[in-house]
């Protein structure tokens, strides 16, 4: 799972309290919260998703919809601006619904919701590891003759954002809060142990930097576990030439250089000592003055500079031996159910058409420090106020789309971060935690993923 930036009100723990590896149950009992729906129990499986294509010229919208979010990076007064500003152009009433704290309860909230076909919103915040399982149950609509219709520019939208949601040759959400996990350092910290104003270009850069960093408790804090092991340790794995997967081929995760990158990143906390692990949310850490460094989302900006009280750096994340600056994307999309009326549909893409505006994205971004995920935005005022952003715009230019096995099989980003934590909270044998790895997330593919693959 992706977890959700806290508020800058939220980043008030103290500072020792963010410290530490965290206790195994703790870290077990939140993982196991995370689990959400399962794949394979829907009406229709992927071949027939999305049901028979709508010829949408002919309908009319609804008057009356219903959108559930979570309200990403503290976004509700923001989202609850847009959509008066969405009523008042097209007469469509919002019920503009709070489904849940976090991606995981809104996803047991729509599946509570598909099982009694009740109740159903008109659009749905969709998490990067969420869509795919509603797209293998027929549960969200393919977008496309809908896009067609409203004429939604696709190529509008940034290349590596949109394509998140691309599967068999259909778009199925488009871009919301969007992310990329970003590298934050404290410029008081940098400063006082004689370093660049700058974050390193490399991880072995940052290496030969760290012991220099002693004005924090440590000089960088890996995020935590539960909500970013598997997406922010590709960063690591790509830049080792290797990944969590090919496609669906998993043969990777124990490959010699996938083990050499766990590896490095176990020494980082036991043999080297320049690292530990946040038992929270890593922005909190970060802010509170804990450690020198982290990796945390760009949907953190915004909290982060009005919580902190030094100066805050961000940069690329490292580049690996092999290759880089590299980093994934993140975050939420916006989708249709796929059983609600066409007259639903239509306004729900309406209704995601308007959030995605240029305008609307903007004002987004300005409220969250999610990024413009429109080439077209205009973001001069933004970076008058949060220039930092501008270093997540270009950051997308080395973005990857995430390994399937993190993002397609349902459980995995759990699993990872289980596996990560055996490594890093026991000290547990890197080789061996990868090979247990592997064959979970081969079993959770030959049972649920490859029997309801389109053929």
């Amino acid at each position: 799972m992706t977890r959700l930036p806290r508020t800058p009100q939220q980043l008030t723990a103290s500072r020792r309290a963010l410290l530490g590896l965290g206790a195994a149950g703790a870290g077990a009992l939140a993982l196991a919260a995370c689990g959400g729906p399962s794949v394979g129990g829907g009406d229709s499986t992927a071949s027939d998703a999305g049901g028979e294509e709508v010829d949408f010229s002919a309908i009319e919208p609804a008057t009356e919809i219903a959108f559930w979010t979570n309200h990403p990076g503290g976004s509700k007064d923001v989202e609850a601006e847009l959509i008066a500003a969405f009523t008042e152009e097209t007469g469509i009433t919002v019920n503009h619904v709070t489904a849940g704290s976090n991606y995981e309860e809104i996803a047991q909230r729509f599946q509570t919701a598909q099982a009694a076909q009740d109740d159903l919103p008109a659009v749905v915040v969709l998490s990067d590891v969420w869509w795919f399982r509603y797209f293998i149950n027929g549960n969200i609509a393919a977008l496309d003759p809908m896009i067609e219709q409203l004429g939604i520019d696709v190529a509008d939208y940034r290349d590596s954002l949109v394509a998140d949601y691309q599967y068999d040759g259909k778009q199925w959400a488009l871009p919301y809060g969007r992310s990329t996990p970003l590298f934050y350092y404290n410029k008081d910290h940098f400063a006082a142990a004689g370093l660049p104003d700058r974050a390193p270009e490399t991880w072995a850069e940052f290496e030969e930097w760290a012991p220099k960093l002693t004005q924090g408790d440590v000089a960088y804090m890996y995020p935590d576990l539960a909500g970013y092991a598997g997406w922010t340790l590709q960063n690591v794995l790509w830049g080792r030439g290797t990944a969590w997967s090919e496609e669906w081929d998993l043969a990777a995760i124990t490959s010699p250089e996938t083990v050499e990158a766990f590896q490095w990143v176990q020494d980082s906390v036991y043999s080297n000592g320049w690292a530990q692990v946040s038992s929270g949310d890593s922005a909190d850490t970060f802010a509170a003055g804990v450690c020198s460094t982290t990796i945390a989302s760009t949907g953190s900006l915004v909290g982060v500079l009005e919580a902190s009280s030094f100066e805050v750096g961000v940069g690329f994340l490292p580049a690996g031996p092999v290759d880089g600056p590299v980093c994934p994307t993140g975050g939420a999309g916006l989708g249709v159910p796929a059983s609600i009326t066409p007259e639903e549909q239509l306004a729900g893409a309406m209704l995601i058409e308007f959030m995605g505006r240029p305008e609307s994205t903007v004002a987004f971004s300005g409220a969250t420090g999610y990024m413009p995920i429109r080439k077209s935005a205009d973001v001069t005022e933004l970076l008058e106020t949060t220039p930092q952003i501008q270093t997540a715009i270009d950051q997308l230019e080395v973005a990857r789309t995430q390994d399937y096995a993190r993002v397609f099989l349902p459980g995995a980003d759990q699993e990872m971060a289980n596996a990560v934590g055996t490594m890093l909270t026991a000290e547990g044998d890197v080789e061996q935690a990868l090979t247990d790895l592997q064959a979970t997330l081969q079993g959770i593919y030959d049972a649920q993923i490859e029997p309801n693959l389109p053929a």
